[in-house]
């Protein structure tokens, strides 16, 4: 078994080296035929005036390129500037210098228009070795990393069903990072996140940063050191920080970076999926979400079958699995693909506002109420809408109110069916105090907060056509919301803090969504975990495997039910008892005086016999 799981780890390892180091493997010109593809009429001509003897040069890496491509557009957006009369120490633009008929920012170039070019010319100029063997490199990347994955697990399924912990907390991949250093891992990226503020100019998106971070800090110390003698005093522990977990988050997090800042350098692995976004799409180019798409599909497939093999003792683990799989794949994959082919508009059908946090965007709702295409008599554009209210402020409420928040945190959420697979090895790590319980309830219900009040903001800009409100622009705040929030705490720490925090950093700290449904399910929801504590043994294994955070063996001991908002209903803690203490259930109508003629000795009386 041994020697199998070995030359299974080595083929994945080789298939992830070749895509790591595929983002080189080319060859890139900037030359005619780039420039007509994907560039604006004016834009070319002083692009290609400005870019001298770079033009028509071969490059050896998308690295070189783009280092030399840079300048070139920085200069040609302050030729075209300086051609449309627009003032450099204002900014004002003078409309007389344009030529006849042509708008200002058809003429003009944007930051925006920048990093898209960027992108696109770095994409369209590739050459080279793996552009001309994308199949053959789709092969020894995808292909062989998924077979040598699959190679890895297949010796589990000759063990004995069931849980069996293996050293865990003793494992160089797994054993997470001691508290300490989990502290500076956070300081770390906030500080990084304030750098790259700084450099960008955001003075906005620098300030609220600070502000609101200052304030959340502020609430949670004061309200520490009200409930103990040392405000956030970290726990002592005798974990051992897992190396192989840093470098694999170090990794993750990198990737999340250069995908939203800088996805130029990725585009050699676009190019390992446009085929198949042509296929599907009718023809459409893959971009860099395209991408990031299908690797998350492929991530969570291959992890899925790990999570079938170590939880096939159980039967809801296995249905549950196979759900959150059948929703990413078809509901925020393949389907946003099928519309996108007919010109519909491309949106993930299962992410309900606030998660989806630009449903309310200006864009988005004309982009919805502009579609032309009908099925069934009915306007598309119109249906989409219709449907992500009603998924987000009737379906959303009245299911958690029946299944509680399970039936969307575990059975159809993407961002929870990444961490129910992908990070299930690092479900372990989270924190069980009762220090993180008291932070978590700050953090996530302030990012509620935030998301609802930027969200209305957005909304009354749409309606009334108004950006400042009380003060604040509602695109700077919108901007802020989506870079801080959407960016740098779903994605960056969302995912990449995997290996080193736990699986549920973002379910638990950050999702406004998770918040919402939290405070149905714990005080209107019919979901809870019952106990019989006369069985619980201690073995501790409920709260080993809560990624959550939830101290499971306190509530087990007292024999008293779980309703915390942050509970995903997951029913891990439930498939690892040795005893079958813990049960889902959904309804509560009868809970006390169920529980109480189930867990309570009676004795009456007339069985008392007196001698």
């Amino acid at each position: 078994m041994k020697s199998i799981k070995l030359l299974g780890i080595s083929i994945f390892l080789l298939a992830l080296g070749i895509f790591t180091i595929g983002v080189t493997l080319s060859t890139h010109t900037l030359n005619d035929q780039a420039l007509a593809s994907v560039t604006k009429e004016h834009h070319r001509m002083m692009i290609k005036e400005q870019a001298g003897e770079v033009f028509n040069k071969e490059y050896g890496s998308n690295l070189a390129f783009v280092a030399a491509l840079k300048p070139i557009l920085k200069k040609t957006k302050e030729a075209l500037d300086k051609a449309s009369g627009v003032d450099p120490d204002n900014g004002v633009w003078n409309a007389t210098t344009l030529p006849e008929g042509v708008a200002e920012w058809d003429y003009r170039m944007s930051d925006y228009d920048i990093k898209s070019y960027l992108f696109s010319l770095t994409k369209k100029s590739s050459g080279g070795l793996l552009p001309n063997n994308a199949w053959l490199f789709f092969f020894l990347t995808f292909i062989l990393g998924t077979v040598g994955a699959l190679i890895y697990m297949s010796p589990d399924l000759k063990t004995i069903p069931g849980i069996k912990h293996n050293g865990i907390y003793h494992s160089p991949s797994q054993s997470g990072l001691r508290p300490v250093w989990q502290l500076a891992l956070v300081a770390g990226v906030l500080i990084g996140t304030l750098v790259v503020v700084l450099q960008n100019g955001a003075m906005f998106w620098l300030i609220g940063t600070i502000v609101i971070t200052s304030l959340i800090v502020g609430i949670i110390y004061m309200w520490e050191k009200r409930e103990r003698k040392k405000p956030l005093a970290l726990p002592s522990s005798s974990t051992k920080n897992g190396w192989i977990g840093i470098l694999l988050g170090t990794y993750l997090i990198t990737f999340y970076i250069v995908l939203y800042f800088y996805p130029y350098y990725l585009t050699n692995w676009v190019l390992l999926v446009e085929p198949i976004k042509m296929a599907i799409s009718g023809g459409a180019e893959a971009s860099e979400w395209f991408l990031y798409g299908f690797l998350y599909c492929v991530a969570m497939l291959v992890m899925g079958v790990r999570m079938i093999i170590k939880y096939r003792h159980n039967r809801y683990q296995l249905i549950r699995t196979g759900s959150v799989l059948f929703f990413q794949l078809s509901f925020a994959f393949i389907i946003p693909e099928i519309l996108g082919r007919f010109n519909n508009p491309a949106l993930d059908l299962k992410t309900a506002w606030p998660l989806d946090y630009s449903f309310f965007y200006d864009y988005r709702l004309e982009q919805l109420s502009s579609n032309s295409n009908y099925f069934l008599g009915m306007n598309v554009g119109t249906m989409l809408l219709v449907w992500g209210l009603i998924l987000s402020f009737i379906f959303i409420p009245l299911f958690t109110y029946i299944y509680g928040k399970r039936w969307y945190c575990s059975w159809v959420c993407g961002c929870g069916g990444l961490a129910e697979t992908l990070g299930d090895p690092f479900r372990q790590q989270s924190d069980k105090s009762l220090r993180a319980w008291r932070v978590e309830r700050f953090v996530i219900h302030g990012v509620m907060v935030l998301a609802i009040v930027m969200s209305f903001m957005v909304w009354y800009t749409y309606q009334y056509g108004e950006a400042q409100i009380l003060g604040f622009n509602s695109y700077d705040v919108r901007s802020w919301y989506g870079f801080m929030i959407g960016s740098m705490f779903a994605g960056i720490v969302g995912t990449g803090f995997y290996p080193m925090m736990g699986n549920r950093a973002w379910c638990r700290f950050g999702c406004p969504l998770a918040a919402i449904l939290g405070l149905v399910q714990r005080f209107k929801s019919r979901f809870r975990i019952t106990t019989n504590g006369g069985q619980c043994i201690s073995c501790g294994n409920c709260s080993t495997y809560c990624e959550m955070g939830i101290d499971v063996r306190a509530y087990a001991q007292r024999g008293q039910d779980i309703v915390r908002s942050s509970c995903v209903g997951c029913g891990v803690c439930s498939a690892v008892c040795p005893r079958g203490v813990l049960r889902l259930e959904n309804s509560s109508e009868d809970i006390n005086e169920r529980t109480t003629q189930v867990r309570t000795i009676h004795i009456s009386m007339d069985d008392v016999k007196i001698l």
